[in-house]
């Protein structure tokens, strides 16, 4: 069976290949984006292993059935870059990693709230050119403060109790009642509740239509003056340029993203050597109240091991005739 990894970096290599395979799978590893121009390099192979700015968009995905594959194995949990009622169609089967490391990407957001509240980017900068003065690095204690975190899944759990443990009142928001809160002292709240009482917000949910800027331009202005938001899970789920203005006019304090809306052109390559083509991630930039990480969240030895792990074990089970962590238009 082939099986062909699309965007695949040095460390996807060293986790696919940290153990044996079974016999007769080959593992084709391609640096370039999935998109309707690289789909031919999945000729005859079964199996396609895409990441989350992979193109899995209903043109792409006929150019892959034509070419006989069968499985589309995601390398992520989040599954909104799919068009997944043109893969039922066209008959493919769409497996993702539900869970990998929920402790990678807390402990990500929990070091983005960190570094700007401690201004930890800035101060590094200053000593390493012999400015020793402490001047504008004045930050603010995060105990008893209220964090807000939108998304009860495993990963907004999981830094809802790191969170718990510098003493900041929790308030979590989510479509679904939640169990277990009062174990670490949180409070399941309505959404417009939780973006006006908090001092810091966390994104932990999905994308979908419905949630798609989620943190627009009002939510923006009904949350507390020089408040901090942190977005780990997925760049739509705000309204970039409306996060801009924000932050001119001192409404938003601090702001540390990891994904980005238009971040399919940009990031997991290194453009150092080109100008930066996105104006709006440009402005963003300059802003020195901002720390931009480029979706470094999952970037972890455990969490990598788990995502090649359960990736392997899905194309296994589908090989066996089973549907683990299937994936359909109706879930």
């Amino acid at each position: 069976m082939k099986i062909i990894l699309f965007s695949s970096k040095p460390y996807d290599r060293a986790s696919f290949t940290a153990s044996s395979l079974p016999v007769g799978w080959q593992l084709q590893f391609q640096d370039s984006l999935l998109t309707p121009d690289t789909a031919a390099l999945a000729e005859g192979c079964e199996v396609v292993c895409a990441f989350i700015n992979d193109d899995l968009s209903a043109s792409v995905l006929e150019r892959l059935a034509v070419g006989g594959t069968r499985l589309i194995a995601l390398r992520s949990a989040g599954y909104n870059h799919v068009d997944l009622q043109a893969a039922e169609r066209l008959g493919l089967v769409v497996v993702r990693v539900p869970a990998y490391s929920p402790h990678a990407v807390a402990e990500h957001a929990v070091a983005l709230i960190l570094a700007l509240n401690r201004r930890i980017h800035r101060a590094f900068n200053r000593t390493r050119e012999g400015d020793f003065s402490l001047h504008g690095l004045t930050g603010f204690d995060l105990h008893g403060k209220t964090v807000g975190v939108i998304g009860g899944g495993q990963i907004g759990l999981a830094f809802a109790r790191i969170m718990a443990g510098f003493g900041c009142r929790l308030l979590i928001s989510d479509p679904y009642p939640i169990a277990g809160l009062d174990a670490f002292g949180a409070r399941q709240v309505a959404l417009d509740e939780l973006i006006a009482a908090s001092d810091v917000i966390s994104l932990h949910c999905p994308l979908t239509e419905a949630s798609r800027h989620l943190i627009d331009a009002a939510r923006l202005a009904r949350m507390k003056r020089g408040a901090m938001l942190i977005n780990t899970g997925r760049g739509a789920l705000v309204d970039t340029p409306a996060l801009v203005e924000a932050l001119k006019s001192g409404q938003l304090g601090y702001l540390g993203l990891d994904v980005y809306e238009e971040e399919a052109e940009l990031f997991f390559e290194d453009r150092s050597d080109q100008p930066l083509q996105d104006d709006v991630l440009a402005r963003l930039l300059t802003f020195p109240n901002v720390i931009v990480t480029a979706h470094q969240g999952f970037l972890t030895h455990e969490a990598l091991a788990a995502i090649a792990g359960t990736t392997l074990n899905n194309i296994a089970a589908w090989a066996a005739g089973a549907a683990v962590n299937r994936v359909t238009s109706a879930a």
